[in-house]
């Protein structure tokens, strides 16, 4: 189809602001983009879609519009939505490059034009898509009349023979028509595709596995409910879908295609519409997470729990107990990247059960983020306890006594792993299934580190839950590899119990040991935390600690004695080195 077409199409509310002399250039696809630089995913001849969020001021428009054009693309739609008008900058750069510029009306969605643009170049080119298209509004709905991406993969297999599936990014399968595949083969066609993403190599990516070749197609989140000006492939290559097909997409011609990246745009609409469902889980963990960490009373974080529990667990009744989880994504490099909202998408994954499928398998999971961690409040339904070999279960004892209340705490006490550990949330085995794909995902200069909390059955324990979580995550990221986990159980004793110091207490304790060493550093840069610290990891070892800072034992002694002198402890004896320990690890 032409521009011009698009332009007398009253329905897609399109008004031109400069190339009249290009309206007869030919359009062979949609894209909707808010990258500063999305010419990886260009092949020309697109109607290129924007809601400016790329735009921070007049001087991106030259370069944005520059790349637009050496892509070939047949023009640029750009939203109202956000900025109002058009800039006039952006419209000057589209003149003197010669790209057609239209402005997209606010009460128009970009998804409304995608349909027509696919609908219209699907009918000129082959037809095939044609009936995929026709099932659009179907796949934006849920349930028996609906079916969502089903839709679309059932007529890939019905009309043109192509068995396909929407797998997540840790090869979890979202979607798929027919038998499924199996889970090392979905795990290792994600991990091939978060490699190839990494590498920045354009889509589709071809795989071999188990001597069966598929081709992958990133469908990628990035229209108006997407992140804008994402800077970075690592700000999303660990939250994409992906549409792998059992077949060579390096023998098809242009046409099929251009018909898969259709498809990719449509699954994409089902992915907006699972992210906008996520919003209210988000933001319910996110008000949780604000009334723990300030410390709010605790009948405060009770009624905002009773608030959670029917949305996470539709019918339940009552409130159940909770595990927290705490993740952080690191990356190396400058530290451009936000990596909380990455650790968010990730961790938000990570907690579906891999053997679970569709796109809303994981309605149960809230995940909030604070700075660089994502936290994660999982439900556990309170099911009884099951009675050891032995136990009298006639309520004579504590565990059918107690029943629900210890049913969920059964997990964290066992949470090694093993088959009879019971319901609820296991360090390694949330990492079991993703392990691999994620290592590909985060390449050379990226790690992932998760924490798992014991079971708490009531508001209290929150926050006791959110710090063993955190000093699980540290445990986790002391260990070597890409992906690591550690629950609660790993913790030493005196760290299980110093999340349920007051704070004040906390407060008190450190501040009378550490602060004269603190204020005696910022005056004269002596280092006397970090020698305190390195002191008590060598076991008060003089040779070692003084090899490990590069000190001679002299320089050493001097330190210990000042560190002495401030405090009036002394550091050889149990006690005050086990207060210094104490304090070091609550500061």
């Amino acid at each position: 189809m032409r521009l011009r077409a698009l332009l007398e199409t009253d329905a897609l509310g399109l008004r031109l602001l400069g190339g009249e002399d290009e309206l007869d250039r030919t359009v062979r696809g949609v894209m909707t983009t808010d990258l500063r630089d999305p010419s990886r995913y260009l092949s020309g001849g697109e109607l290129v879609l924007t809601g400016l969020a790329w735009r921070r001021d007049a001087a991106d428009s030259e370069p944005f519009v520059r790349i637009l054009a050496s892509a070939g693309v047949a023009g640029l739609a750009a939203g109202e939505a956000e900025l109002g008008a058009i800039p006039d900058d952006l419209v000057q750069a589209c003149s003197r490059h010669r790209l057609p510029l239209f402005a997209v009306h606010e009460s128009v969605a970009f998804a409304t034009i995608t349909e027509h643009v696919v609908r219209q170049v699907s009918g000129e080119r082959a037809g095939d898509l044609a009936a995929v298209v026709d099932r659009h509004r179907r796949l934006m709905t849920s349930g028996p009349a609906g079916g969502g991406p089903e839709v679309v993969l059932d007529l890939l297999g019905t009309d043109l023979d192509l068995r396909a599936w929407v797998l997540s990014p840790t090869g979890r399968r979202v979607a798929g028509a027919g038998a499924p595949l199996p889970p090392g083969t979905a795990a290792a066609l994600a991990g091939e595709h978060l490699a190839a993403s990494r590498a920045g190599r354009r889509g589709p990516h071809r795989a071999q596995v188990a001597g069966t070749t598929y081709s992958l197609f990133p469908i990628r989140n990035t229209g108006r409910g997407a992140a804008p000006a994402v800077r970075d492939v690592r700000e999303t290559v660990l939250s994409e879908w992906l549409l792998a097909v059992e077949a060579d997409a390096g023998d098809w011609p242009a046409a099929r295609l251009d018909l898969l990246q259709g498809v990719t745009q449509l699954i994409a609409v089902e992915r907006d519409r699972r992210d906008a469902a996520r919003t209210v889980r988000r933001r319910l963990a996110q008000e949780v997470l604000e009334l723990v960490q300030t410390g709010a009373a605790p009948a405060e974080v009770a009624a905002r729990l009773r608030v959670a529990a029917p949305v996470l667990l539709p019918g339940l009744g009552t409130a159940p107990h909770w595990q927290v989880v705490v993740a952080r994504v690191e990356w190396g490099g400058d530290g451009a990247v936000e990596a909380g909202p990455v650790a968010q998408a990730l961790l938000e994954e990570v907690l579906v059960d891999p053997a679970t499928t569709g796109a809303d398998s994981a309605d149960r999971i809230a995940v909030a983020y604070s700075g660089d961690e994502a936290i994660a409040l999982v439900p556990l339904p309170a099911v009884p306890a099951v009675p050891a070999a032995g136990t009298a279960a006639d309520g004579d004892g504590d565990p059918a006594a107690d029943g629900a209340a210890d049913g969920p705490e059964a997990p964290a006490a066992a949470g090694d792993g093993t088959a009879d550990a019971g319901p609820g949330l296991h360090a390694e085995r949330l990492l079991a299934a993703v392990r691999a794909p994620l290592s590909a995902g985060l390449g050379d200069d990226g790690r992932l580190t998760l924490g798992v909390s014991a079971a708490v059955n009531s508001a209290e324990g929150l926050r006791g839950a959110l710090e063993e979580a955190r000093h699980a995550r540290r445990v986790a990221a002391a260990r070597p590899g890409r992906v690591c986990a550690a629950g609660h159980h790993e913790l030493a004793s005196h760290v299980l119990l110093l999340p349920f110091v007051p704070d004040d207490v906390r407060r008190a304790f450190t501040a009378r040991l550490l602060d004269p060493l603190r204020d005696y550093d910022r005056r004269h840069r002596a280092e006397l935390i970090p020698t305190l610290e390195a002191f008590l990891d060598c076991d008060g070892s003089w040779t070692r600690c003084a090899s490990r800072l590069h000190l001679h034992v002299n320089t050493l002694r001097y330190r210990v004695g000042r560190i002495e002198q401030l405090t009036g402890r002394d550091l050889s004896r149990l006690e005050d080195k086990l207060d210094f320990f104490l304090a070091l690890r609550m500061s």
